[in-house]
């Protein structure tokens, strides 16, 4: 292990308005190391980052960077000090090409401010050789997938002799190939002496990649420690005070009648087939397998946003047709979607507006009219009560709230409807354990209250901490459903890679 420190923040305070976002917190980074650094929204960890970089001066404590006190500190210099941050949405021009990228902040204009644009070229080639990214440097930023902006980003701080990255959540919207990829290069920068400053909600990886964590909890370092000698457990309980079982907190609801069921359907163009499932009041059924298998295209066609082709659609043994979102409404089905941020929420629209967004004819009069803001107010401050939604005001914008709380706000639209059916695609994707286990709460209040619930995750730990049972899907299609007792990790990614034999018999 590298002892060499190279970045050390120490005593680390910072106040908004009077509330403490940072107090007495410390962090130390030797050079190539991948330190982990871990805690709920609102632990403090933004703040620090922004610290770090220049975003935001500290009111007490030092940053100290190979041996040097930063003073004064500022984005211009920390990045002219080589240190570089990665979020999880890429910041590219998305109108320059890849080489242009690349060369911003990094590339000196020759003489009467002439751009040798082959050496700008050649160089760009190069840094992304490095990082192992086969990309052409005339690409528009525009048209690369999220991956490889990701790797662009990387290039672009590499090309600015960048000392310490920090990965902010760089793994939240990337496939297993993807991320293992991300890995790679994670390990050949870490090879090379560069400091990495590794966040992710994803506990599950970081002993995969990381060599320290160091936690925080209200502001505070708790404790740093070697990723070896710790458990995904242990840092669960040392991030919010419980055990990984308040996280998954799964009881057994008696199942009822079979609420809802597909029977050999299908949409060609959504690239579905043949799906047959049926799920009981009461039940939590998971769907589980790799990315690009339809999960996502099952949930969209089931709610009308895709067209089916094939097969049927039964509420309580009724077929009936859906060729719209509002007719899904209309049969009590709801859907929380996979991008809330994109399809969720309105950011720009205040929290109480989005709560009610899937129910106005109950709050509007004849032919729309005469509108009762006061009974979306009331309405509004119950669901945010009830779902924990920590807001100063229901007026606020959405875009104000974290992750785990926009999640909140777009759940409480459909508990709104009174469902008797609700598909959440990747309901925890980007947000902290905390909000997790509140989630995973609501889930079982709403199972225990008879919804039929079809949850779509790619994350194995909640399909198996949640799921009665868990649908795996390959293909386009469903390959094979599990009860929950007989699945495992193995068992499941057996089949979704097409070893269904193997699968069968463990």
């Amino acid at each position: 292990m590298p002892e060499k420190t190279l970045l050390k923040a120490s005593n680390i305070s910072k106040s908004y308005s009077g509330v403490h976002a940072l107090r007495d917190a410390s962090f130390t980074l030797r050079s190539g190391e991948v330190h982990a650094l871990v805690g709920e929204n609102g632990a403090g960890k933004s703040t620090l980052i922004k610290i770090i970089t220049g975003a935001v001066l500290q009111d007490d404590g030092e940053i100290v960077l190979n041996g040097e006190a930063i003073t004064s500190n500022s984005p211009a210099l920390s990045k002219s000090l080589g240190i570089a941050a990665i979020y999880q949405q890429p910041v590219l021009f998305p109108e320059l090409t890849v080489a242009e990228n690349i060369a911003i902040g990094r590339e000196r204009l020759g003489a009467f401010g002439v751009i040798d644009w082959k050496e700008r070229r050649n160089t760009a080639k190069a840094l992304l050789e490095r990082v192992g990214a086969r990309i052409d440097t005339e690409t528009i930023a525009a048209e690369l997938s999220m991956p490889q902006q990701q790797l662009v980003e990387i290039t672009r701080a590499l090309g600015a002799d960048a000392k310490v990255l920090i990965f902010d959540e760089p793994t939240a919207s990337l496939s297993e190939e993807d991320t293992q990829n991300l890995f790679k290069v994670i390990r050949e920068l870490r090879a090379d002496g560069v400091g990495i400053i590794y966040i992710s909600h994803r506990l599950e990886e970081l002993p995969v990649i990381a060599d320290r964590v160091t936690v925080l909890r209200d502001g505070r370092t708790i404790e740093t420690l070697e990723m070896a000698d710790v458990t995904t457990e242990q840092m669960i309980r040392l991030m919010v005070g419980r055990d990984l079982s308040a996280v998954f907190p799964k009881r057994q609801v008696e199942r009822g009648e079979v609420i809802f069921e597909l029977k050999n359907f299908g949409s060609r163009s959504a690239g579905i087939r043949g799906i047959d499932l049926a799920v009981r009041a009461g039940e939590i059924v998971g769907v589980s397998g790799l990315i690009g298998a339809g999960r996502t295209e099952l949930a969209k066609t089931i709610f009308g946003l895709e067209a089916p082709d094939e097969g049927e659609i039964l509420i309580k043994g009724r077929a009936i047709h859906i060729g719209h979102p509002s007719e899904a409404i209309e049969y009590g089905i709801a859907y929380l979607p996979e991008d809330r941020r994109k399809h969720g929420v309105v950011l720009d629209f205040p929290i109480s507006a989005n709560i009610t967004l899937a129910s106005l004819k109950k709050l509007s009069g004849f032919a729309g009219l005469n509108f009762r803001f006061g009974k979306e107010k009331e309405i509004a401050a119950d669901y945010t009560r009830r779902l924990g939604v920590k807001t100063p005001a229901i007026f606020n914008a959405v875009s104000t709230l974290s992750g785990g709380n926009q999640q909140k706000v777009a759940l409480s639209r459909w508990l709104m409807t009174k469902p008797s059916v609700l598909i959440l695609d990747e309901p925890t994707q980007g947000i902290d354990v905390g909000a997790k286990a509140e989630i995973h709460e609501l889930m079982m209040e709403l199972a225990e209250q008879g919804v039929a619930i079809l949850m779509i995750s790619s994350e194995l730990p909640e399909v198996l901490g949640m799921s009665d049972r868990i649908a795996v899907m390959s293909g386009g299609t469903i390959v094979k459903i599990f009860d929950r007792a007989d699945a495992t990790q193995d068992k499941i990614l057996s089949v979704a890679l097409g070893h269904l034999e193997s699968a069968a018999t463990r």
